[in-house]
Order: C-alpha cells, then structure tokens, then sequence
C-alpha cells in the first residue's frame, strides 16, 4: 500500500533545480531509506514533501491530494519531521520540548489538557527518556538529545514520520540505539519512517525499502537487495564496491570499495562475506 508519492517533483532554490521530475512511491508502514552523494538532493526532497519549502512543479501526494495545500494544523496531525540539525532554546527541559509535539492539537490559549499530558508521558517513555525529563535538553548527551527529539515528532501522533540524517555526529553506539528505536516504532506501532541515511550498510540493515539518487534524480528503488548491488552503486556514487552478507542480519552489506577513476572498465561482482572460510552467500 501507498500513501505517499511523488508526481513529477521538481525542487530547486531560485532558478537552479535541484529535484528534476522526481516519481516516487513511498511504502506505508514500512522504513524507507533514501541514499546518495552529498548534494543529491536527499535533504530537499524531504523538506519539500513536509512542505518546509515549495516546490517548482509538479506535485507530492499523501493518500491522493497535494501536500502543498493541505491545512497546516491537519498536516501536522500527519506528518512529523526531525531536521537534520535540530535545536532546542537554551534551558528549554525535555519535557518542554516534547510538549510541543501537542502543538496541532491545542486550541484556544494553547494549554495542555489531560490528553496531552499522557501523551507526552507515552512519548518520553517509549523512547527512554522518562529518567531526564525534567533536565535541560542542552545539558543531555548527543544520543540522549536525538530520542528527546524522536520523543517531540511522536507526540505528534503522526503515523509518518521523516527524518533527515538521524545518525549525524553520534557514536555507533548512539547510531545503533536510535536506529533500533525507529525500527521499534514501525514494527510495534506501524509508523512509516522515511529516513536519510549516508551510512549504506545502516540502510541496507535497518530499511525495508531504498530509494537511491543521483543528481536529483531516482536511479533506483526497491528493496536492499535491489539496491545494494556494483551497478547501484557504481552509478549512484562512483565506486566499485564488493557486496557480501552481514552474519548477524543477512542483511545485503558493503565489504569493500575503490573509487572509480576516468573511464575504467568495470565487471560487476558479488562476493560472499567472508569468503575464505567458505560463508555461503
């Protein structure tokens, strides 16, 4: 099933496009990752589909009518976003910060109702933030801030929710626990995650679906299997990359790459992980 797609996007700021007559179809209650070089367009697009800024043409649909004019406060009921740098007011607590999740909800003086309040008390614990909800956001480590934000996009209540590069400036250990909390959330509750990831391997392992770009425009879509292959990424990123298995997932993974320079010729391969022992593919 889809609910969000693409009709022919295109995206730019002034003159130059940067999303050229985009089509892409979004997997509902599924975790999506999108792939690509820097200045691909990754960021853009999902600006772009949560309406932070407008689009040259065409169109970005959720079930069937045009984001760009749908009511504000019923689209935030919808949709959450998680920039790729955000930040919170200093001295600003947990709390605070994930009470403004309620905001499409409030009517009148803004005050928080009952509702709101269990809510907010749902949000903090399902992402483990409970302990410090009454600390400054900015005294928090980067991990700990990350699920802080994860905690304000799901007292939203939204059922999509996008996020722009989750894993930035955290250590593999933070990566990996916001990583498994977002899979956590689709899997438990059905949340669509639309996710940009720069890490292929973290992709690939916690994605049902990747759609890959390159110049802004779609080179390929589907899942990891599809994607994590020479040519894919040969196109997409100009490597020649050795493709096995990770042993715990089985997850498609990237053992090793070269760049690939001029004109050289290239024979796609597919190896398995950890070949001299003999690992079956």
């Amino acid at each position: 099933m889809v609910r969000l797609s693409t009709d022919d996007l295109s995206i730019g700021y002034g003159e130059e496009l940067i999303v050229k007559n985009l089509n892409i179809q979004i997997p509902d209650r599924k975790v999506t990752a999108i792939i690509g070089s820097n200045g691909c367009g990754k960021s853009t697009l999902l600006k772009a589909m949560t309406r932070i800024i407008a689009h040259h043409s065409g169109s970005a649909l959720l079930d069937g009518k045009e984001i760009s004019k749908e009511n504000t406060k019923i689209l935030a009921r919808k949709m959450a976003i998680l920039p790729q740098t955000p930040e919170a007011a200093a001295g600003l607590t947990v709390a605070e910060l994930v009470s403004y999740g309620r905001f499409p909800y409030q009517k009148g003086m803004g005050r928080l109702t009952a509702k709101d309040l269990e809510v907010i008390e749902w949000a903090c614990e399902v992402t483990g933030t409970s302990a410090y909800k009454y600390r400054p956001v900015d005294s928090l480590s980067g991990g700990q801030r990350q699920r802080v934000w994860i905690a304000m996009a799901l007292a939203q209540e939204t059922e999509i929710i996008f996020l722009d590069e989750p894993t930035t400036y955290l250590d593999m250990a933070h990566q990996l626990e916001v990583l498994e909390l977002l899979q956590m959330l689709n899997r438990e509750q059905g949340r669509t995650i639309i996710m940009v990831l720069h890490d292929l391997n973290q992709a690939a392992r916690f994605a049902d679906y990747m759609i890959a770009m390159k110049s802004g425009k779609l080179v390929n879509a589907g899942t990891p299997e599809d994607i994590m292959t020479p040519g894919t990424l040969r196109d997409v990123f100009q490597i020649d990359a050795v493709i096995g298995r990770d042993p715990n997932t089985y997850k498609p993974m990237c053992m090793t790459y070269n760049l690939i320079k001029g004109e050289k010729k290239h024979e796609e391969i597919i190896r398995p992980a950890y070949a001299r022992t003999g690992s079956a593919y």
